[in-house]
């Protein structure tokens, strides 16, 4: 898939009206959400993920020039029934072979992918120029742990890191910065290519130390835990703040309900 003349030059405009910004360091405070119509990020934060169909990309900008790291939602292990591109992975002029697995529990408009498919590759690098112009500085790459998921697919891990490579490379490429999402296990691998992680209940299920290199390599660790389970947040944020993570408590929806350490 080729990009069309209007897109590189739109893109190359993109990055040059664009403040540069860069991960903040280790213990930045931040905010996630990513089931609103209308963004409110907290005060004093330095880094912000949402859903890149959820702003503009006035509001984007709106954040950069504030000096805050935006960060754009991206499942590339899932296709989304909600998302304008979903007919896409059913294209067989794009896709030789059915790239489109099982339905993923608990979330019935979604389905897991086989990121194992060459091409899959292209669509999520139209993904990512989608975010650079509408203004966002990095990718929060969802769903990396199909391989460990009743997907349909017969993926490994080792392909896995291969994916997240290529994806690293290709957000790169387009002048974004890329993070790890969960997947603990897969963290010395891949702390030297990206460039902070994003964890979810890392206290709660007690992996945290699992990402601490990231901490190690000057690189952050965005924490979301969750009120709808049992926790003592004040012992998580001494916890937190005692190895530099960012952490936040918020409802399963990621809302604008937003608790910090701070």
């Amino acid at each position: 898939m080729k990009k069309s003349g209007c897109l590189a030059s739109a893109f190359i405009l993109a990055l040059i009206s664009a403040p540069a910004i860069s991960a903040p360091l280790p213990g930045a405070n931040w905010d996630w959400q990513l089931s609103v119509e209308q963004i409110e990020p907290p005060k004093g934060i330095r880094a912000f993920g949402t859903d890149p169909d959820s702003v503009t990309r006035e509001q984007i900008m709106m954040l950069n020039e504030a000096g805050i790291y935006t960060i754009c939602y991206v499942s590339v292990g899932t296709l989304e029934n909600w998302r304008s591109d979903k007919n896409i992975f059913y294209d067989q002029t794009i896709f030789n072979s059915p790239v489109v697995g099982k339905k993923y529990e608990g979330w019935p408009d979604e389905f897991f992918l086989d990121i194992t498919n060459p091409n899959l590759r292209f669509v999520m690098r139209k993904r990512f120029l989608d975010c650079a112009l509408k203004g966002f500085k990095a990718i929060e790459p969802d769903n990396m742990d199909v391989y460990i998921n009743d997907s349909g697919c017969n993926i490994s891990a080792e392909q896995t890191i291969i994916y997240i490579k290529q994806l690293a490379k290709d957000a790169h490429d387009q002048g974004l910065e890329i993070g790890q999402k969960n997947v603990p296990e897969l963290t010395n691998q891949l702390v030297g290519i990206l460039d902070f992680v994003i964890t979810e209940s890392c206290y709660q299920d007690n992996w945290c130390e699992d990402v601490l290199p990231y901490i190690e390599a000057g690189k952050p660790i965005f924490d979301a835990e969750y009120d709808d389970r049992k926790i003592d947040f004040k012992a998580a944020c001494a916890y937190a703040k005692k190895h530099k993570i960012s952490m936040i408590l918020k409802k399963r929806d990621l809302g604008k309900d937003y608790q910090s350490c701070e």
